[in-house]
């Protein structure tokens, strides 16, 4: 129901465009980083069986391909990314189902999905090989990512020189990372203390003009028809106490928002438009 004036033309190129590997006329490395996670502890007990969303992940990664550019694919545990199965739903391909068969096709087709590198041993290589960053959604980087030291070294490193980093739907809540002390950043958005806003000196994306999934849009998530619970707080209160600058537009719209360095989509909607403001960054990027 969201996105079918995007249905015909993203079904064809989606079941024209096949997994491509690397190749001499490769423009650069880009990361991928995807969270280990498959579930979300909700309030109460509760939980959500989650992973990554298909059209966040294939869209933009399958248009750095297209521009010439090799994806590289890591995340915290250097194991297989699980798809969230409510992503595999037409809805999010413009009601076109043979789109979202042959993104589904497209991502069984990586192998290197299946054999991820970890987030440590980019670490231990560094990031200088690499021209941008990209981490898709889902809910699962609500689980992992937002804490993981590992990418907040590499998010610092990103920043630091200036190379895109394009990130999605809830997966801006990975900036967190960057953070002193994300654990206790996180503790204290559980606990609801107001406590969370004085650990944040020294982040490196203070003021940055940020989107990311709305509460809006979470709330209407949080019924028995969706998450079947609530989450234990809502993104764009993390980021905000963070100290970002976190523009939202109406729900399901896409909203596309770029400062600086980082580019970020607000939900699975943005995708097409995140995608090739990802690649239009890159290649802006390379001519300087």
């Amino acid at each position: 129901m969201f996105f079918r004036k995007l249905g015909g033309a993203l079904a064809l190129a989606l079941t024209m465009v096949t997994p491509m590997t690397a190749s001499a006329q490769s423009k650069g490395k880009v990361l991928v980083v995807m969270s280990s996670a498959n579930a979300l502890d909700l309030k109460d007990g509760k939980i959500y069986k989650t992973g990554y969303y298909l059209n966040e992940f294939v869209v933009p990664y399958r248009k750095l391909v297209e521009a010439g550019y090799e994806p590289v694919i890591a995340n915290p545990k250097g194991d297989l990314p699980v798809m969230d199965v409510n992503s595999n739903n037409a809805m999010f391909f413009g009601g076109d189902d043979a789109a979202r068969a042959a993104a589904l096709k497209y991502a069984k087709g990586l192998e290197q999905l299946k054999h991820p590198k970890t987030l440590a041993s980019v670490v231990a290589e560094g990031t200088s090989g690499y021209v941008g960053l990209f981490i898709p959604g889902g809910h699962a980087p609500m689980v992992d990512l937002l804490k993981d030291k590992n990418l907040g070294k590499i998010l610092t490193s990103f920043h630091e020189s200036g190379r895109p980093t394009g990130i999605i739907c809830h997966g801006p809540i990975a900036l967190l990372s960057a953070l002193p002390d994300p654990d206790a950043f996180i503790a204290s958005m559980i606990a609801g203390d107001g406590k969370a806003s004085s650990m944040t000196k020294g982040w490196p994306y203070a003021g940055y003009r940020v989107t990311i999934f709305s509460t809006g849009e979470e709330q209407a998530l949080e019924g028995p028809n969706g998450l079947g619970g609530n989450v234990q707080f809502y993104p764009v209160n993390a980021l905000a106490e963070a100290g970002a600058r976190v523009e939202s537009i109406a729900n399901w719209h896409s909203n596309v928002v770029v400062d600086r360095e980082l580019i970020t989509g607000q939900q699975p909607m943005s995708a097409p438009e995140f995608g090739d403001t990802l690649v239009a960054k890159l290649k802006q990027h390379a001519q300087r």
